[in-house]
């Protein structure tokens, strides 16, 4: 009787491990597809906010681009009214405008190359070597007031020949 009671509890035990054994593999499989749900889930996410900040940065670079244009048409439109207003007076006012931004330019750039050059002598007499000198004159100030100047007169030339 003791051999039959054994055999039905072993069988017992083992049909109920073998009925759990499914559920446990059910529960793993469902941890491992939640936790790749939850990685989709977060590429998902990051892939939105880097949408989000190309579509900022796409209308930063519009509102740049509307500004520019406005800053040049406002430019534009201050030029020609200072001409009408200078042709308007006639004579020597005319004459005396004109020679405004050619007069203050040349006395600009003379003070400033003056200056430099005034530095830079200095500096050599002192010791310096010519090339610390001149990458100390070079500055950044020196070329960007150079180039809007050289840039002013060129590109207000070529401008007024194209008709803008």
């Amino acid at each position: 009787m003791i051999e039959m009671l054994g055999g039905g509890v072993v069988g017992s035990v083992l049909g109920g491990v073998f009925r759990l054994v499914p559920e446990f593999l059910k529960a793993f499989d469902r941890k491992n597809e939640r936790q790749h749900e939850l990685s989709m889930f977060d590429r998902q996410c990051r892939l939105e906010e880097q949408r989000g900040q190309q579509k900022l940065a796409e209308i930063g670079a519009a509102r740049d681009a509307a500004i520019d244009v406005g800053v040049i048409d406002s430019f534009k439109a201050a030029i020609e009214q200072q001409t009408e207003m200078t042709k308007a007076a006639g004579g020597w006012v005319a004459s005396l405008s004109a020679s405004v931004r050619p007069v203050i330019t040349y006395w600009v750039l003379a003070i400033w190359s003056f200056v430099h050059v005034w530095y830079a002598y200095n500096a050599w007499h002192s010791g310096a070597d010519a090339k610390t000198v001149f990458t100390t004159m070079m500055s950044a100030d020196f070329a960007a007031l150079v180039a809007g100047t050289l840039n002013y007169w060129f590109l207000d030339r070529t401008l007024a020949r194209r008709g803008l």
